[in-house]
């Protein structure tokens, strides 16, 4: 196999576990209005990925840094025709990682209620954002001989890619919820639970419409076969999330998430930007990518230092994998 289409595989497996990890993380912050009732309450939800949402956004930066690493055609196109939209990502993301820190430094409700708005808004933003822009990579966007994006903001907007912000947005949601169920206890275990039975059913019309529409569009086999089985991933969430059996709904979210993202990597390949020009040259694995020698050392790299990754966030998930309860909250400010 080419080093190109490994490195390609290896590019979307990091996004799956990106969106696997980060997905609960965006979707407790969506919640915090949600389940969030008093102040206890949100400090249990922001508990709960206390200890793993900085290790969570790690998957992000290696994915980016693989993709300007591996593929530099692709990174600039995708960095300058995107700026705006990952501009605002960065900028959410940023306001939500100062909110988990800042949040509690001052004993005052305005202040945490400032934060908390942060925090709300910081994973809205990318669980929306990300959405559209896969749904624009995969759908194509406007791209010239010289590899530029000579298409504007709105052009962003389709209802493709619409569509497609809105399927991560429930998944993420979703996600977040089932989350909740399996790492707190009591009546807040209860109601996250009930509230992931409510959300499997807006998420399941969004995500079945988005894939279907995308494997109409380009009827790939492969894609096909990996959609289906997210489909059928999400709806088994349905019934082990209203039976209490937290693990397993957590288990089918996730595959649903790493699915889906597999299912737009095999029908976008071996493009990784297509063009809607008439006269324009889209982006492949082979024109866009780095030299084989860099590829080469990039392998070694990787091969090197990824089981360590994997090792020590592994390990953080195992020493805070206890639920936690309401009443191990303090009642005074902390």
């Amino acid at each position: 196999m080419a080093l190109t289409t490994v490195w390609f595989i290896l590019i979307a497996v990091l996004w799956a576990g990106y969106f696997l990890l980060e997905g609960f993380d965006f979707g407790v912050g969506l919640l915090l209005p949600v389940l969030g009732r008093d102040e206890r309450e949100r400090r249990l939800l922001i508990n709960t990925i206390g200890p793993v949402w900085d290790g969570n956004e790690v998957w992000l930066l290696v994915a980016g840094g693989a993709t300007f690493a591996a593929f530099p055609e692709w990174y600039a196109t995708l960095f300058s025709g995107f700026y705006l939209p990952l501009l605002l990502i960065l900028v959410a993301l940023i306001l939500r990682g100062l909110a988990f820190e800042y949040r509690g430094k001052v004993d005052s409700p305005q202040w945490r209620k400032r934060w908390d708005v942060a925090i709300i808004g910081g994973s809205l933003v990318p669980a929306l954002l990300w959405g559209v822009a896969f749904g624009n990579i995969v759908r194509g966007v406007p791209i010239n001989a010289d590899h530029e994006y000579v298409g504007g903001f709105f052009n962003l907007l389709n209802p493709y890619a619409l569509l497609g912000g809105l399927t991560t947005l429930s998944l993420f949601a979703l996600h977040g919820a089932v989350f909740l169920a399996l790492k707190t206890d009591g009546d807040m275990r209860a109601r996250a639970g009930r509230l992931a039975f409510r959300l499997s059913l807006p998420a399941v019309a969004l995500a079945g419409g988005f894939l279907l529409w995308t494997q109409l569009t380009h009827d790939d086999p492969w894609g096909w076969t990996l959609s289906a089985a997210a489909a059928v991933a999400l709806v088994l969430a349905i019934p082990a999330a209203r039976t209490g059996r937290e693990g397993w709904a957590f288990l089918a979210t996730g595959a649903t998430l790493v699915l889906a993202v597999a299912a737009l990597f095999v029908t976008l390949f071996p493009d990784v930007m297509p063009t809607t020009l008439a006269g324009g040259q889209g982006l492949t694995v082979d024109n866009a990518s780095s030299s084989p020698y860099t590829l080469k050392v990039m392998t070694w790299v990787a091969v090197c230092f990824t089981p360590i990754v994997l090792a020590y966030q592994s390990w953080t998930y195992w020493v805070f994998r206890r639920r936690l309860r309401v009443e191990q909250i303090p009642a005074g400010h902390s």
